[in-house]
């Protein structure tokens, strides 16, 4: 090895940065045994140096240009924890076409903009990892990529999204209403003041991409992923699901099919038996099969300071090993096909659906025959309040096509005698 020391250069030092620093130093020796060679962080980008950020700091260490990081020769490799997407891309473009190899944590920028930074290192012979980009210290991105690469990977399905975990198990054992259980994550710190990311699926979605992305060996564009948040969820679908014997998660859900690869985050009613279901509170888990390891599942706490910033000092590692071995640009693209996205209207699953409706005969009859009519099988109808003239009804289809389903809904919803679909869940066994 021709080296003894690798520097790096730090983009942003938020919560993660912080977290990569304290690993740094902390665990220095460990890493410095494991690497064969030291890691010294050279520079790093902010917007203020005089801000405490409770680290006894190098005089220097700081810097507001970013050209301190992203042009200086002396800097191997380049650790982007900014967030979002703008400057964040255009100075990790930068610091590509100098030859440093980049990590980031960056889920925005990796599922919008992968492409991209795929072929600024493979131009420039030099590596892009992104470990931390999804599910937070929780390894999956380099089990698909590299453990589970002989594989034919089926399906990934996950609870990805710490902050609607959270407020779904509170909601479901405490009998919170959605309101309450986002002011209890807001008030610990778990949602942002502008939970929409969290909320709305957003978060998920960009998650998701990444990992289908990998799975399938093709790219699947962000505004591919089919999208529900849970906003829609109610204390009494979370009760009238574990009636019957279901929780309900925020998944993200990737398949592949001869129609295509199928994406999609939504709210679902997941068996008590799966494995996911018993995954709580704000940690995260990923469940993979593929045909030759059979089902995996990979669970840990999927944010947070120093969970992160672990999967990202393990990339910096990695990056480092490479370089002192002369090999730096072997991480490439695994996209390699181009395989359709599966239309959401041909995907198929059983539903849960909650129904407001007049109380009085042949309302039932009715209903049924609108489903019938559009090939979609009913396997349980269920009466579960009466208020005034009006009745609440709660059913569950068998599997049947997203097309046959809305076109039902459709009809339904203009019935004299049905109040209000008050709300659709999907079921996944």
């Amino acid at each position: 090895m021709s080296k003894s020391r690798i520097s790096i250069g730090m983009l942003g030092m938020g919560t993660v940065g912080r977290g990569v620093y304290r690993i740094l130093n902390e665990n220095r020796d460990g890493i410095e045994q494991k690497v064969g060679a030291s890691i010294e962080i050279k520079k790093i980008l902010v917007r203020d140096i005089t801000k405490d950020r409770g680290l006894d700091l190098e005089q220097g260490l700081l810097t507001t240009d970013a050209g301190d990081v992203i042009d200086n020769p002396a800097i191997d490799i380049v650790v982007e924890v900014l967030g979002g997407i703008k400057p964040a891309l255009d100075y990790s473009l930068k610091a590509l076409k100098h030859g440093k190899s980049l990590i980031t944590a960056n889920k925005d920028m990796v599922a919008a903009h992968g492409k991209e930074l795929f072929e600024a290192a493979e131009d420039n012979g030099c590596d892009v990892f992104f470990e931390a980009s999804v599910a937070g210290g929780i390894p999956i991105i380099r089990p698909l990529k590299e453990c589970l690469a002989a594989n034919r990977i089926s399906q990934v399905i996950g609870i990805i999204n710490g902050t609607t975990n959270y407020m779904l198990t509170r909601m479901s054992e405490e009998g919170l209403n959605f309101g309450e259980a986002l002011a209890q994550a807001q008030s610990l710190g778990y949602a942002e003041a502008d939970p929409t990311a969290d909320v709305e699926g957003y978060d998920a979605a960009r998650k998701l991409a990444i990992l289908a992305s990998i799975a399938f060996n093709t790219r699947v564009p962000l505004d591919q992923v089919y999208l529900e948040g849970i906003t829609r969820i109610t204390a009494e679908d979370i009760k009238y699901a574990a009636e019957l014997n279901y929780v309900v998660k925020l998944l993200g859900i990737a398949k592949e099919s001869e129609e295509g690869v199928e994406v999609r985050v939504h709210p679902a009613l997941l068996s008590k038996n799966h494995p996911l279901a018993t995954v709580n509170d704000v940690y995260n888990a990923i469940y993979v099969c593929g045909d030759a390891v059979g089902d995996v599942m990979f669970f840990g706490r999927g944010a947070g300071e120093l969970p992160t910033a672990s999967a990202v000092v393990a990339d910096v590692m990695s990056a480092a090993r490479y370089q002192l071995r002369n090999v730096p640009g072997i991480v490439s693209c695994t996209c390699f096909a181009e395989k359709p996205i599966k239309p959401m209207g041909l995907t198929s699953t059983k539903y849960y659906i909650r129904l407001n409706v007049a109380d009085k005969p042949g309302v039932l009859a009715s209903i049924a025959f609108v489903f019938g009519s559009n090939e979609v099988s009913l396997a349980s109808v269920i009466q579960k309040q009466i208020t005034g003239h009006a009745a609440e009804i709660v059913l569950v289809t068998h599997r049947v096509l997203e097309k046959n389903l809305q076109d039902a809904l459709k009809i339904i919803k203009d019935l004299s005698t049905v109040d209000e679909v008050s709300n659709v869940i999907r079921v996944e066994e």
